[in-house]
Parts: C-alpha cells; structure tokens; sequence
C-alpha cells in the first residue's frame, strides 16, 4: 500500500510517493524547475494563483505515477502540506476570487496591529496567544476595507492546502492548527474567536467545516481521479501548515523537542504543553498537528524570511558560475566571524522577530581591498545563523530551550558551515535526517486514514543521516562573531 504527499510551496509544488510498509519514498518529483512566480503589485506584496499550484501538482503527480509505475488502486490516502497563513476566498461556486495573498505578504500588518490595540493586548495574547498581525485574518480584513466589491462574493475562506483539498474533493473544510495559524482560535473557549470576528467585522459563516488534522477528511471526487490519474478510493487524511508538518516530518510531537527548516524562509519550531506566548509576538503560538483542548501540543515559530532568499541572491550576483557546493568551498576558506564582515539578512519584507518591522538587508564592514566574495558567501551563512539564534534567545521565554535540533538534510541544512555555525553558537546537536514535506505528508497521510496505529509506527523506519556536535573549542569565537552581528543588528533598529 502506497501514501502520496503534496507540498504546496511558494517556490514549488513537490509530489512524493512513500511505501508505506518501509516508509521508504519510491519516486518524487516538483515543478515548476524555476521558482513559481510571486507578483508584487507594490513593495512589501507578494501574490500568488492558486491554480498554479493546481497546475504544478499535476504536473508533478504525473511525473510521480510514471516513474513509480504503482496501481493508482494501491494508493491508501493523500496528505498535503502547504505554506502557512496564506488566504485563498472562493465564491458560492468554488471559483477563486482573487489570487492569493500569501505568506510572506505584509500589507496588512498596520491593520493587525491596531487590532491588538482595539481588542487589548492581554485578551489577544490569553485567547488568541499571538497579535493578529499580519496574519490570514488580518490579510482577510483587508480585503473587505480594499476590495469591497471582491469581499462581497466570498462564501468561504481557505488557507493554500485546504484549497488543494477542495480540488482533489470537492469538499471545502479547514483545521483547528490552521485556525490557529489564521489567528482565529480561541485557546480559551476552544472555538472560533468571538472578539477577532467582531472586531474584524466578519460573520462565522465564511469559515468551512473544521474536520481534525488526521482522520479520513474526504474522498477523491470521482471526475478528478479520472484526471489525476488516481482511483475514487483514494482519501484525504491529513493536511497541515508546512512548519508543523515539518516538525511531524522529523517526529517532532512531544514537549521539548524542536525542528528547523532553512528554505527561502527558515523556521525554528518547538513543541510545548503549556499555553505561553511572547509578549511582543516576535515569535508565535499555534495549534500543533497532534493538539486538542485535552491534550494541549503547541508550536512556537520562529520564523525568519531572509534565509536561502538570500544565499540565491548573493549566487545570482557573485557566484553565477558556481554550485552551492562550490560557494560552500569558497565560504569556508573564511574564518569564523567573516573577518569582521557582518550581514543583516532580512530583505524579504517585514521580521515578526523585529516586531514587523522591514529593516531590509544591511552589509557591514566591507573593505575593498580586503574581502573577497568568499568573505561575502560566509558572512551571509553566519547572519542567517545568527537571525536565528536571536529569535531562539526569545523563543526561550516561552519555555523552548534548544538542546536537539532536528532538520531534513536540504536547503541550508546542506552546507558544513551552516550547521556547525548554527551548533556552535546555539550549543544544539544538529540531527540531520532523511525526510522532507511531502514525505512528511505522506506518512501523515497513513496516520489520518489508520493505515498505522499510531505515529510512533508511522516513524518507525526514520533515518538519522547525520550529528553535528557544537565545538567547544570554538564557542568563543562564535560568540564574539555573534555579538559583533548583534551590534550591527541593534544600530539598524535604531
């Protein structure tokens, strides 16, 4: 028996097929080969046609049958994982209305913030554990005071991956994590939040049936298996926001243990018990994949946007003509610390770790006859590091001490550099394992339709790759490198 996995991407779709007896992925594929486009009608925007990841799906689902050659019979279920907080709006005739503002959009931080104000610091943060923000909830009252005429036909609300859902069924429903991820979940009253909606001005009514993370949510509708290439048996199981289904990918449920990804954006997720959020909301509370008003599992997000965005910039400028592996090479004939070449990495919109402000990317200490575009390369790794142990220090507050990270061996978890520079300032073991989203999906897939009986059969064959210890040897010049950034960091926020 067979489990597919999509992963909704903002730079791609990935389709993969896992065995589900070895857990053992049999074919993968993604489109499109260049980064999906994002419009940006103006600075700080970022849009997207939920029928390009439609169109890519297909594109990659049929790469993923032909290779694979399995039975569309043999295929169990489908679990989909997507970019988080994006807001898609369909009418009474599941037509999407507008294309998709997304993730990395922050048009409507303004709005969130006076929202915070309105309702009240502390109610927001005991109920909702976050500021609105600029979140899906925020993006969508925007809309209504922008576009009237456009918010005027919506009939529901979905976030990217219940979209995805709604084609392959039919069916439009939605999660209590992606809710939360919405900031639209009361923690309090376990329910949708009465003081949000108002406040926002919108009716309940736009929310679909909220069905639980893992439980056979659907059926494949019968004309769209006939398309894909799959049987009508087939079911929806599982869907999640991509940094929880990250951290499900790794095994990451219980209290204490902490995932991390480094793709365009990177993320620091850690799973906690207890309900506590940052005063500030620099770094965020949701509702983890295996959360229930019981049993409470929440995850605290670090998110920062500036990650690989800026590793790709820097190689699309200096080092066209090199691999990553190559700039890797070059990175690391630099000592620690870049020789005093700092780099602030955040040029891809506004930082909720610097309380949604837009500071853009800031080079420091460059000296021309000096530094070479090896210290450049380094530097860029070091401050995407040490972005991260910033918000890490926050993160810390809410009761989330990094002893383990674990992380799919990907993006930036590729480069030696990277990881020891992230062990060596954090004091982390790095775990490095052979997973990713879509695969992660998958096996939340066999979870969700009871193909196992729990998660701990759903990881039993989970691969370590790989450990990265900190060097103790060299903390002190990790430090000294890290503060020399944060000085940096600092002068920018003023």
């Amino acid at each position: 028996m067979y489990l597919l996995g999509f992963d909704i991407g903002s730079s791609s779709v990935k389709v993969s097929l896992v065995n589900g007896e070895n857990g053992n992925c049999v074919a993968s594929s993604f489109y499109p080969k260049e980064e999906m486009q994002i419009t940006a009608h103006q600075a700080g925007w970022a849009e997207q046609e939920p029928e390009l990841w439609w169109k890519n799906l297909k594109l990659a689902l049929a790469d993923v049958l032909k290779e694979s050659g399995v039975n569309p019979e043999s295929i169990e279920s489908i679990g989909i994982s997507y970019q988080m907080h994006g807001l898609v709006m369909v009418d009474k005739n599941h037509k999407v209305i507008r294309p998709s503002i997304i993730w990395c959009d922050s048009r409507a931080a303004a709005i969130g913030d006076k929202a915070f104000e309105e309702i009240g610091a502390q109610r927001c943060l005991s109920s909702l554990l976050n500021s609105p923000g600029n979140f899906t909830a925020s993006k969508l009252k925007w809309v209504k005071d922008n576009e009237p005429a456009l918010f005027e036909k919506v009939y529901k609300i979905m976030l990217p991956g219940d979209y995805i859902a709604m084609k392959l069924s039919g069916e439009i429903q939605t999660t209590v994590s992606g809710l939360s991820e919405g900031i639209m979940w009361d923690f309090k009253t376990n329910s949708l939040s009465d003081s949000l909606f108002e406040n926002y001005g919108f009716t309940k009514d736009i929310i679909p049936e909220i069905v639980p993370t893992f439980a056979v949510q659907a059926q494949l509708n019968p004309k769209v298996a006939e398309e894909l290439g799959l049987s009508p048996k087939t079911k929806v199981s599982y869907r999640a926001g991509d940094q929880p289904n990250n951290a499900l990918s790794l095994n990451v449920l219980n209290p204490g243990e902490i995932a991390a990804t480094a793709g365009t954006s990177g993320v620091v997720y850690g799973v906690s018990d207890e309900i506590k959020y940052d005063p500030q909301s620099r770094v965020n509370t949701f509702a983890h994949v295996n959360h229930s008003a019981e049993n409470p599992r929440l995850g605290v997000l670090l998110c920062i946007n500036g990650t690989g965005i800026l590793n790709a910039w820097l190689k699309r400028l200096v080092g066209e003509n090199l691999s990553y592996d190559e700039m890797n090479q070059l990175a690391a004939e630099v000592p620690i610390g870049s020789k005093g070449v700092t780099i602030l990495p955040f040029g891809n919109g506004a930082e909720r770790v610097l309380n949604n402000r837009n500071i853009g990317s800031v080079f420091n200490g460059i000296n021309f006859n000096i530094h070479k575009k090896e210290h450049l390369l380094r530097a860029a790794q070091e401050g995407i590091v040490f972005s991260f142990k910033y918000g890490m220090d926050i993160m810390q507050n809410t009761g989330i001490d990094a002893k383990v990270i674990r992380a799919g061996k990907a993006n930036m978890f590729l480069s030696p550099i990277f990881r020891k520079t992230l062990a060596g300032v954090t004091g982390a073991t790095i775990e490095l394992y052979n997973t990713d989203g879509s695969v992660g999906a998958a096996r939340g897939a066999g979870i969700g339709s009871g193909y196992y009986a729990s998660a701990k059969e759903a990881f039993a064959n989970l691969t370590k790759l790989e450990t990265v210890e900190p060097d103790a040897g060299k903390k002190a010049e990790y430090q000294d490198a890290y503060n020399n950034w944060k000085k940096e960091l600092e002068k920018a926020l003023k």
